[in-house]
């Protein structure tokens, strides 16, 4: 194998995969990208075998052939090389010379054949999804997985497709963040899909968000594709919990707040909330919400906010790192919530949103100490 590539182009490549390399592994190869010469230029490829992702990027090849390079190593070399056009080439099946400007280097691979193939996924059966409307739920729900392994179901972001919509929804049993958009008579097959938010960071990651994604699902995969770069992924197999049982229906107490100000008095409360449970105390009265804490071996907070509430006088207890979370990814300046009792959930919503997606964030309360 014999190319040359410039040094942007080998460094959009390199940046675009090395993620999916896992940070320690028993199976050598896994560290290491596969590089392979193509139609069009070079692909590069690395899967820590439950996501894969690849690349292909511009390049004069001469001689076409394959081989798999340590992705640190190279990632390294080339944030280092000088801005001159990159010659890589092999000799035999392991030894791999680069040379920039006067730089040279010679790295040991290994086999193409060692290199774990990507789950077989047939696009013939794909449907089409635009990259932007696919980031917008991601980024609105992927932060509410569980990352415990008890639970291995909520460790993925539930995916509904259906006719008119698609929403997805993410739960670590304690909060929830749920999204839905509107899509015009959707040619994917309705049906449920459980995915890895690592394998959703890098579709949000990779894909312009102007840009139309082909997807296809396999038995246990899901693919991705652009007409440059593919992500394929394992599947979380089993059925997801009714998420909709836990979604109150009757919350009668409302509060509009101002989601900045809100933000800031939760900040400064949790620095004297414990460290285990974060609790703080809310309670709500006609225009003004106080809020308080109480640390035994701490020391003790309070302060206040005007709100419009609407509803008997009301405290409640909640853990202040799941509330703040969810305000980061609000989108608007005034957020409403809701409550019934205050051992049920709240929900938190955008208000005055002129956003055809509908958001809807709940979270579980914290008992308060007597």
């Amino acid at each position: 194998m014999k190319f040359t590539i410039s040094r942007e182009k080998l460094q959009e490549g390199l940046q675009a995969v090395t993620a999916a390399v896992p940070a320690k592994t028993t199976l050598p190869v896994l560290a290491n990208l596969l590089v392979e010469t193509t139609d069009r230029g070079i692909r590069f490829s690395a899967t820590d075998l439950d996501i894969a992702v690849s690349t292909e990027v511009s390049a004069d090849v001469e001689t076409p052939g394959a081989i798999t390079i340590p992705a640190k190593k190279l990632s390294e070399i080339a944030r280092e090389l000088p801005p001159s056009p990159v010659k890589i080439a092999t000799s035999g099946e392991q030894r791999v010379t680069l040379e920039c400007g006067r730089s040279k280097f010679k790295l040991l691979g290994l086999p193409r054949d060692e290199f774990p193939t990507f789950p077989s996924v047939r696009f013939n059966d794909s449907w089409r999804v635009k990259s932007g409307e696919l980031q917008k739920l991601i980024a609105h729900t992927a932060f509410a997985v569980s990352t415990e392994e008890s639970r291995p179901i909520l460790n993925g972001v539930l995916w509904e497709l259906r006719e008119e919509r698609m929403r997805m929804v993410a739960t670590n049993g304690h909060r929830l963040a749920k999204m839905e958009l509107p899509v015009e008579a959707s040619s994917a097959p309705p049906g449920d899909l459980i995915v890895p938010p690592k394998a959703l960071e890098q579709i949000r990651r990779l894909f312009p968000a102007e840009e139309e994604l082909e997807i296809a699902r396999g038995d246990k995969h899901l693919g991705v594709r652009s007409p440059f770069t593919s992500v394929f992924t394992r599947l979380v197999e089993g059925p997801y919990p009714n998420y909709e049982q836990v979604i109150p229906k009757d919350n009668d107490r409302y509060a509009l707040a101002d989601k900045a100000a809100l933000t800031q008095a939760l900040k400064r409360m949790s620095v004297i909330a414990s460290d285990q449970t974060h609790r703080i105390k809310m309670s709500f009265n006609t225009g003004m919400l106080k809020f308080s804490v109480t640390t035994p071996d701490l020391g003790e907070a309070s302060d206040e906010l005007p709100v419009n509430y609407t509803g008997d006088q009301l405290d409640i207890g909640f853990n202040a790192t799941y509330l703040l979370e969810i305000l980061r990814f609000m989108p608007t300046e005034q957020v409403r919530l809701t409550f019934k009792a205050p051992e049920r959930a709240a929900t938190i919503e955008p208000e005055g949103w002129d956003d055809p997606a509908k958001y809807l964030c709940l979270v579980m309360p914290l008992r308060l100490m007597d």
